[in-house]
């Protein structure tokens, strides 16, 4: 490994957690040189969903560079493009009843978020953007003013402006109103607080610590946003694209953002892809006002199409990871009650789930003993406090149920063994847990 050290900066990351060198990956398993194998609940953070290398999209993703199609084409018409449009209009938009415009604003989840700041200000002539408490939108400079996290936030070397922080749900632990901070300072002339251009959300907070909010938290914001008539940006780049259940995932709360952030996992193949979803009269670009160089990625394009397609059309990955997920609650929760002294925590929703510790320190520890059992899995949360698992919404029961033991496993390594009384009862009510979870109407 010692070229990567040599000649790779500081600042890489997930290799520190993970030393070893990766070779081959399929459906949830990644290999390394060696060929030993690791079950990854990580899922290029969420890049990933339908698995590395899903051998249906791999088909359309060989034929299309075996045809020698268009790889690259800003913003010049092309078939592939086309078809991708097609299909996120026939399968997204026309049956949820949404009406946006796409901009294709370049191949990350930073550009989706820069994009969508830049309009929101552009329409409205103001400056300032309203944030959350541990929020993360991305790394480049406007991502970053909108971000919570202060070490990302730190790397900026200019000072963050034109955005002002405000709690997320729960963040005073049910001791104060929803939004009675923010409303006060909305309505009342002596705040301080200029009008902002808009909100942006994340509906779960995945790099600060997997913070679910409520559809009714969800609900009241956005019924706020239009009172004040205040742009809301909904930031999908990490829980879009299924993670959460829906492929939105603030269909569950039944708003309709003004603006719509995703990457990530839109490409179905791991791709570089990023959408920002406009509603149509806020479609004041000029042509080229806003652009970039890779904003035409053909295998993107066909990919993309392909999972829409595939996933898509009816509701069964839907109610797959609403169900998987409902069964790692139940595993989180045994795990908490097995260890009432450390007040674990489990949280999350979908396939975005999260056992919160006491420290950093622990559940870091939790991660490296999985890491040496054949599982890869990060920390979250303002001081990595969070272990975070993000498994792909294609992983088989078989190995969802092994990733599962081997977490058990792993908090038992580090915690020790639980006492005989809490686990017993902490095992009486997992499976019961479960079947309730599954059996409540989504």
């Amino acid at each position: 490994m010692n070229i990567f050290t040599q000649l790779e900066s500081e600042v890489r990351s997930y290799s520190r957690s993970w030393p070893v060198v990766f070779d081959r990956a399929v459906g949830s398993v990644m290999y390394d040189e060696s060929g030993a194998e690791y079950l990854d609940f990580f899922s290029g953070a969420g890049a990933l969903n339908y698995g590395h290398n899903n051998p249906e999209l791999k088909k359309v993703l060989i034929d299309y560079l075996a045809d020698d199609r268009v790889m690259h084409s800003l913003d010049m018409f092309t078939t592939a493009r086309r078809d991708f449009l097609e299909a996120f209009d026939e399968v997204l938009l026309k049956p949820r009843n949404l009406d946006y415009k796409v901009v294709f604003p370049g191949p990350g989840g930073a550009n989706a978020v820069e994009a969508a700041l830049k309009l929101a200000r552009k329409v409205t002539g103001r400056e300032s953007v309203i944030n959350f408490t541990n929020a993360f939108h991305g790394m480049t400079l406007g991502a970053l003013s909108v971000t919570g996290n202060s070490l990302k936030r730190g790397g900026a070397g200019v000072p963050l402006v034109h955005a002002t922080p405000m709690p997320f749900d729960d963040y005073f632990d049910g001791d104060y109103p929803d939004f009675f901070y923010f409303e006060r300072l909305l309505e009342d002339s002596g705040s301080g607080l200029n009008t902002p251009a808009a909100v942006i959300v994340e509906t779960v907070q995945g790099e600060g610590g997997i913070n679910a909010a409520r559809a009714e938290w969800l609900r009241q914001l956005a019924t706020l946003c239009k009172k004040h008539e205040v742009l809301l940006i909904v930031d999908d780049v990490q829980m879009g694209c299924g993670r959460t259940g829906d492929f939105f995932s603030f269909e569950e709360a039944g708003i309709v953002p003004d603006i719509v952030c995703l990457s990530k996992s839109i490409s179905g193949y791991g791709i570089p892809m990023a959408l920002t979803l406009i509603k149509p009269e806020l479609d004041i670009w000029q042509p080229g006002e806003h652009n970039g160089t890779f904003r035409g990625i053909g295998p993107a394009f066909a990919t993309g199409a392909a999972a829409l397609r595939r996933y898509w059309t009816d509701d069964a990955l839907r109610d797959s990871t609403i169900t998987k997920g409902a069964r790692v609650e139940g595993w989180f929760n045994m795990i908490a009650a097995r260890y009432p002294q450390h007040e674990l925590f489990a949280k999350g929703r979908g396939l975005a789930r999260g056992l919160q510790f006491p420290s950093g320190e622990l559940a870091d520890a939790v991660c490296r003993a999985a890491f040496e059992r054949g599982l890869l899995m990060e920390t979250s949360g303002p001081e990595g406090e969070v272990m975070k698992i993000l498994p792909a919404l294609t992983i088989t029961d078989a190995e969802l149920d092994r990733g599962l033991r081997i977490i058990d496993e792993s908090v038992r390594a580090v915690l020790g063994e639980p006492n005989p009384d809490a686990a017993a009862s902490a095992h009486l009510t997992i499976e019961s847990d479960i079947e309730d979870k599954e059996n409540t109407p989504a």
